[in-house]
């Protein structure tokens, strides 16, 4: 795309020569004067908003006015495009993203050039006269028409108004082809039209085809011409007209040479060229509704030339063109972008209560956060059963504890000699082997649950997200399971004791007392030194013997509560952390990538809706 200073081929644009010398006969410019004394300002900002409202031609030296609802609306949605494709590019590749992109660099490029201006490209088939009526409309003799085939090799173009030279810089039309009309009446009706007149649409020369192809996409709005003959052509419907079926509102379908026609025979044909546009999904203008305008004429004749004209004044004076061509181009970018942005689902997709509540019970078991409160729960009772325990009975736990370790030592010397000493390493791997798999079936599910109703490519990012955040997962809450595991399972620090245990211990030490007592008034009667009395001292020390198993029994069942919410406790830390870790490496960055889907939907569904907030789940 030439720049807007480029003026190097402009010989006759902004009324220059027109004012310092006479046009050559017949209105027409030979091109000859290389001089261009305009003075163009550097279009601004400001410029780049009246762009689209079809407001001001001076290059920014007029207040602008307000914007239409039209031009606010598509401003709208070239922002939200901008952003949609912004917060789309690590997620989709370039390729997918090129309409989007070269929509927004066009829409650019042309809302920084003459609002002024309406650019109406003629297009048609070979001998369908689309340069005859180039020439009937311009009023003078500019392209060459002839029985040879193809006539027109280049774009040629023909401007009512100056300050056209940005615009068909942007074209890529030479100042060698550039042409002024002929003054007259019914040309200022034109007046800010610049028609340019291409190639044949279906010419066996494929740099024809490419100048056509390449000048349709930048232009405001197309003509094409259609001959008795041709008008049903498989290449003008399928490859131009049905594609384009959206650029209704910026489209004139005309009917040449209805001249050769006898009769009614014009109005059947355009009828079935009615049908076959409707077929083609292009909406009609009829009865005052926005569509494509379908008139029959003769270029030749001069026939339905007129109307034609004055169609076209009309349209180029309201001044509306660029913004409908524009907004029907991001429509047409929409419509393919639809399946990466909406697919059948519900409307905000996130991952469940359920779900979470699954994952995190998959990450506890994985670490054995049941396992490790019940063990904690163990310990609170061995500790219990240590305190309110008999001293008898902790006298022999302590002899056995003392005891044990040389009998365990003795057994493994014992199996080391009877060749049993060595021990089976699989079962570690296998609990790791099996840990690892519920991690990885936790993450899958979670996974599942979030990209339901989401479009493939964002289906895709959600599932390597949640992948790349379980990599070292296993190997985390393994250190968790190694770390606050064991702490929970073997604390360091005797558990808190509840308000009745010293109470307990009391008790305890007071059975002890009776039955020492006792005991010492039965040997003092045995040895002679207190009067015997049978009786009492064996009471008391029944009572004692008695007494201390039966507040050990009573403590072991007021235990039983506490203890249970100790591990209860052990295991919600335990799970807790399981969770905090999952939800930092899998959770988190899962909702983040719903989070930026739902921005771009809602973005999409800016550009979609024309502005309007609209839900884009199929209906």
């Amino acid at each position: 795309m030439t720049a807007l200073t480029d003026r190097t081929d402009d010989r006759w644009d902004d009324g220059l020569i027109a004012r310092s010398r006479p046009r050559a006969a017949g209105g027409i410019d030979d091109g000859t004067d290389g001089t261009d004394g305009t003075d163009e300002d550097d279009i601004g900002d400001e410029a780049l908003v009246r762009a689209v409202s079809g407001a001001g031609s001076d290059g920014g030296k007029s207040h602008a006015p307000p914007l239409s609802p039209e031009a606010q609306a598509l401003r709208l949605r070239l922002d939200a495009l901008r952003q949609l494709v912004g917060l789309s590019r690590t997620r989709l590749d370039g390729k997918t993203l090129a309409e989007a992109g070269r929509v927004l660099d066009e829409a650019a490029a042309r809302r920084g050039l003459s609002p002024q201006h309406t650019v109406v490209a003629i297009a048609g088939a070979t001998g369908s006269g689309k340069s005859t009526l180039f020439n009937s409309l311009a009023g003078v003799q500019i392209s060459e028409t002839g029985l040879r085939r193809p006539t027109t090799a280049a774009p040629i173009a023909c401007s009512w108004s100056d300050g056209a030279a940005g615009l068909l810089d942007r074209l890529e039309i030479p100042g060698r082809l550039r042409r002024r009309p002929r003054e007259t009446s019914e040309a200022e009706a034109l007046r800010g039209m610049v028609l340019v007149d291409l190639p044949d649409l279906d010419s066996a020369v494929g740099a024809h085809r490419d100048h056509v192809d390449r000048v349709l996409a930048l232009v405001d709005a197309v003509v094409w011409v259609v001959d008795p003959e041709k008008y049903a052509d498989a290449v003008l419907h399928e490859r131009y007209l049905r594609p384009l079926a959206g650029h209704a509102e910026v489209t004139f379908v005309v009917l040449n040479q209805v001249d050769r026609l006898p009769g009614e025979a014009a109005d059947l044909v355009l009828d079935d060229l009615r049908r076959l546009l409707d077929d083609d999904g292009i909406a009609l203008g009829e009865h005052g509704e926005p569509g494509a305008t379908v008139l029959g004429l003769s270029a030749l004749t001069g026939e339905g030339v007129g109307e034609l004209r004055e169609l076209l004044g009309q349209f180029t004076q309201e001044k509306g063109a660029a913004t409908r061509r524009i907004s029907a181009d991001v429509d047409r970018a929409a419509g393919r972008l639809r399946p990466l942005y909406v697919a059948d689902g519900h409307a905000g997709p996130e991952i469940g209560e359920a779900a979470r509540a699954e994952f995190e019970d998959r990450l506890a078991e994985a670490v054995g956060a049941y396992a490790a409160g019940l063990a904690a729960e163990r310990a609170w009772r061995r500790n219990a059963g240590k305190a309110c325990g008999t001293p008898w009975l902790r006298l022999w736990r302590w002899y056995e504890s003392r005891r044990a370790p040389r009998s365990l030592a003795g057994l493994a010397a014992l199996a080391a000699i009877g060749g049993r000493g060595t021990t089976a390493a699989p079962a570690p791997v296998e609990e790791e082997v099996t840990a690892r798999q519920r991690v990885e079936q936790a993450v899958r599910v979670v996974a599942d649950e979030a990209v339901a109703g989401l479009p493939e490519p964002w289906a895709q990012a959600v599932r390597e997200t949640a992948v790349r955040g379980a990599d070292r997962l296993p190997e985390a809450l393994d250190e968790i399971a190694v770390t606050l595991g064991a702490a929970v399972a073997v604390p360091s620090v005797k558990p808190p004791r509840p308000t009745w245990w010293p109470a307990a211990v009391l008790a305890q030490a007071a059975m002890t007392l009776v039955q020492i007592y006792g005991g010492l008034w039965l040997v003092g009667q045995i040895a002679g030194i207190l009067e015997p009395r049978l009786l009492p001292p064996v009471l008391l020390m029944v009572a004692g013997i008695i007494g201390g198993p039966l507040v050990e029994w009573a403590c072991s069942i007021a235990a039983r509560g506490p203890a249970r919410r100790y591990g209860q406790d052990a295991e919600h830390r335990l799970r807790q952390a399981a969770a905090g870790c999952g939800r930092a490496r899998v959770l988190e960055p899962v909702a983040a990538e719903l989070l930026r889907y739902r921005e771009v939907r809602e973005q999409y569904a800016t550009v979609a809706a024309g502005g309007s907030r609209l839900s884009t789940t199929r209906q």
